[in-house]
This record gives structure tokens, C-alpha cells and sequence, in this order.
């Protein structure tokens, strides 16, 4: 009898990491293909903000995904009882937290890695052709600028996500309420 619960709950972890690996490859493609195309057609400063809001975007999420497994779910239940709008979402969150930080942290925090990492040379080619600076000094010194921004905004992140995890994750399960209800 106990075999079932088991083989259920591995049919479903096959199953999410499906889902996860097909989602993974399509907004990574789209991602790409987005920056790819912006970034071809401006200039170095405007490339170094889009770089920069990229890894913005990537701390973000790690943000959200660190709340969501970080956080207490008893918050949540008494807001939802209230009918406090984006508190059924958080509790929804939280008990799927693993799924949730899963998707935040690995799928939209590792692409957007993988994308500035490749947005950082286009935006290094751009500075090395503006500013008539030898193309191998400028790539290191923009690999070095993406690599510490990427990791010293994830650890600060991590931090400010840990001591706010309930605003955090109301605030981002708020928001998702405007575009996604819960069918009861």
C-alpha cells in the first residue's frame, strides 16, 4: 500500500522536471533571441543599462526565491481568511515552495546569468569599438564587473530576502493576482 503515495509523488517530480526543462529552454530562447536583438542594435551605454537591468532582474528573482522557502505560511492562511487579495497566491507559493524557489532561483536567476554573460561580451565589443580600447582588456574587465554585480547582489539579496520574506513574497504573490487567480 504504501508503494503508491511513493510512486505518485515520483511520477509528479518526473513530471515538474519535465515542465521545467521545457520551460527553461523556451524562455531561455526567448530571452536570448530578445537581448540578442536589442543589443545589435544600440550603442554601448545603452547596452551596459540593459546589461546591468538583466542582472537586476536575476537578483530579483533569487530575491523571491529565497523569500518564498524563507518565509512562514501562518501569515499567509490568516490573510487568506480575510480574503486579502494575493494571500490565497502566497500560500499557493508557499506550499509549493520548492517548485516556486526552484523556478526563481534556478530557471529565471541561471538564465539571466547565461544572458548577461553573453550580453556582457556584445556590450564589451561595443565599449572596445567606441572606445578604440584593445577588445581582450575590455572583455575581462566586463566579465569581471558581470561576475561580482551577479554574485555580490545575489548574497546581498539573499540577505534582505531572509529578514523580509513575508513583504517579499505578499508583494510578488500581490502582484501575480492581477494577472493569475486561483480556481476554487
Amino acid at each position: 500500500m504504501e508503494k503508491k503515495p511513493k510512486q505518485k509523488k515520483k511520477n509528479s517530480n518526473n513530471k515538474w522536471i519535465l515542465q521545467i526543462f521545457i520551460m527553461s529552454f523556451f524562455i531561455s530562447l526567448g530571452f536570448s533571441f530578445g537581448s540578442e536583438i536589442v543589443l545589435s542594435k544600440v550603442g554601448a551605454i545603452v547596452g551596459s543599462i540593459i546589461l546591468i537591468s538583466v542582472i537586476l532582474f536575476g537578483v530579483l528573482f533569487d530575491m523571491i526565491g529565497t523569500a518564498v522557502t524563507s518565509a512562514d505560511i501562518g501569515p499567509f492562511n490568516s490573510m487568506s481568511a480575510r480574503k486579502v487579495r494575493g494571500a490565497d497566491i502566497a500560500v499557493m507559493f508557499k506550499k509549493n515552495a520548492e517548485k516556486v524557489s526552484s523556478f526563481c532561483n534556478d530557471v529565471i536567476g541561471d538564465i539571466c546569468g547565461i544572458i548577461s554573460g553573453s550580453a556582457g561580451v556584445t556590450v564589451a565589443l561595443s565599449l572596445s569599438k567606441a572606445f578604440n580600447i584593445d577588445l581582450m582588456i575590455v572583455t575581462l574587465i566586463v566579465t569581471g564587473i558581470v561576475a561580482s554585480l551577479t554574485i555580490g547582489g545575489k548574497a546581498i539579496g539573499k540577505g534582505i530576502a531572509i529578514k523580509n520574506n513575508t513583504n517579499i513574497l505578499y508583494g510578488f504573490a500581490k502582484f501575480v493576482s492581477f494577472f493569475y487567480k486561483i480556481k476554487k
